[in-house]
């Protein structure tokens, strides 16, 4: 197991994202038991309190099954973990997972559009001044960062309208795992961002209460910038293969 000396970070974080490499890179397979605390302090160069509240964590998010008294085994992360894994999914090793980010677009694609029909339904006028806020601070900026900042308040009003629990706690996994990569996603997302008459028109729709021209609207503010980073991010994993 190549794992190396923790150096830097918060030493809990740094076994936790050490130890999740491996689980997530298929080192450490499913079913296999982890080495001990002790063998993990001594390999990592920590203390043995770092590694059991980094394994602690990984019980937590479900990536381990920790025993009383027995072995902490690796889970299947693919089967037993939730979404509130992708922020740590998303940015490791200093770089970002083509991968994680290519789902994290589909799953925008497909959901935003029914979540903003939702909104309408659900929402309708109630929402219009808070969404016509965020785009006005949408086109009161030329920073793509600073757009990106805005187009996510705009969303988080319309999940608020939208008035469904799954689908809040839903996008607040995806934001949590998207907003630490808004500067290096700004000249991708340019495009999206930069789309103020979309904007406007899916506010009027959500505003008049109409869900199939939300979704409609949703989808031409998503869709373009979505193929766009689809088509980057393939062409990155193909230069890592």
């Amino acid at each position: 197991m190549p794992l190396q000396p923790v150096s830097r970070r918060s030493v809990p974080d740094e076994v936790f994202d050490q130890v999740l490499a491996e689980v997530v890179d298929g080192g450490l397979e499913a079913g296999e038991a982890l080495p001990s605390e002790r063998r993990l302090a001594e390999v990592l160069g920590v203390s043995r309190p770092a590694v059991r509240e980094a394994l602690q964590r990984m019980a937590q998010t479900r990536l381990v099954e920790v025993r009383h008294g027995g072995s902490t085994t690796v889970r299947d992360f693919r089967r037993h973990a939730g979404l509130d894994l992708l922020p740590r999914l998303l940015l490791r090793g200093g770089g970002l997972d083509a991968a994680v980010a290519r789902s994290i677009l589909e799953a925008r694609l497909v959901v935003g559009p029914g979540v903003a029909a939702l909104a309408a339904e659900r929402g309708g006028p109630a929402l219009v001044a808070a969404l016509t806020a965020a785009v006005e601070a949408l086109a009161g900026t030329e920073d793509d960062v600073e757009r990106q900042v805005h187009a996510l308040a705009y969303w988080d009003v319309v999940v608020d309208g939208a008035d469904s629990l799954t689908f809040r706690l839903m996008f607040n996994s995806l934001r949590a795992a998207y907003e630490p990569a808004l500067e290096a996603l700004a000249p991708l997302m340019a495009e999206e961002v930069g789309q103020v008459g979309a904007y406007r028109v899916l506010t009027a729709a959500i505003g008049e209460g109409d869900p199939d021209t939300a979704r409609a609207a949703a989808e031409r503010v998503l869709r373009p910038a979505t193929t766009s980073l689809l088509t980057a991010l393939k062409a990155l994993e193909n230069s890592e293969e």
